[in-house]
């Protein structure tokens, strides 16, 4: 569960940049597993200058929230820097009906500083070493959310989809690989025109239980995707579904609604021409 979570978070949430004036993006996503709702999920972020802060929470509802009583909250403050951003801050909590988690992580230039988890995580043999190397040049969950554009030309050139997201929770190092696979036009709540659709790669690298099989079958999971659509002005893509299969089926994030207070705006490419 806490890697489907991971992949999850990485992949369902991104934000928008700013050009100079404050900006802040709502968006509410549904989660559903095999057609069946489980819960929602929901951002706001805020961006002023380079500068950004996040929250997103997850709140499951129905059967799955009785079985599981699952939600969680989760934070990120940092820089958009280049290509990718660079968090100073992160925080996440997450919560089920038989026990509760708080990780906290400080970043300086892309390099873990200090992490704090509460309680620690359970010491287990085949729990592969985090060593400091993997705790250079990442990006927390949240922040990784950010996707600039990769590409010089349009948002909707194939090589934006073209990039490997270098992750760490506090507790796991892993890459989320994205690669492109078509340009397709949707038609959604909050936006309708082209989006990018990427396939999705779970790397594990430290910090997983490597005989567990659901590491074994995230790690080999072929059938994952996004879909990214682009955001005017602000040479940013801003991730409008999600789905990822399971071992129990397929799970969809997909966007609800959203709103945009500021300059950007989420548009078909077309209308920018």
């Amino acid at each position: 569960m806490r890697l489907l979570a991971s992949a999850l978070m990485t992949l369902a949430f991104a934000a928008i940049g700013s050009s100079g004036q404050a900006q802040t993006l709502k968006a509410e996503y549904d989660v559903t597993l095999m057609g069946l709702s489980l819960g929602k999920a929901d951002l706001s972020s805020t961006f002023e200058g380079s500068k950004y802060k996040m929250h997103a929470g997850v709140k499951l509802s129905g059967l799955a929230r009785m079985l599981t009583g699952g939600k969680g909250m989760a934070t990120a403050s940092g820089t958009i820097a280049g290509l990718q951003p660079q968090p100073a801050s992160f925080a996440v909590t997450s919560r089920s009906s038989s026990d509760q988690r708080t990780v906290r992580m400080g970043l300086t230039a892309g390099n873990v500083a200090a992490v704090e988890i509460v309680p620690p995580i359970d010491e287990k043999p085949d729990r592969v070493p985090v060593k400091d190397d993997h705790k250079k040049g990442v990006i927390d969950p949240v922040s990784a959310l950010l996707m600039p554009s990769v590409a010089s030309g349009s948002l909707t050139d194939s090589a934006n989809c073209n990039r490997t997201i270098p992750v760490f929770d506090g507790a796991a190092r892993f890459d989320v690989v994205l690669s492109y696979a078509e340009t397709k036009n949707a038609a959604l709540p909050g936006y309708s025109g082209p989006v990018l659709v990427c396939n999705a790669r779970y790397v594990p690298i430290s910090g997983h239980r490597s005989l567990r099989p659901s590491t074994k079958f995230m790690e080999e999971n072929r059938d994952m995707s996004v879909w990214l659509a682009p955001v005017e002005g602000q040479r940013l893509l801003f991730p409008v579904r999600v789905a990822v299969r399971t071992m129990i089926g397929m799970s969809v994030v997909e966007a609800a609604k959203f709103s945009v207070e500021g300059d950007a705006k989420v548009v078909p490419a077309s209308a920018r021409r």
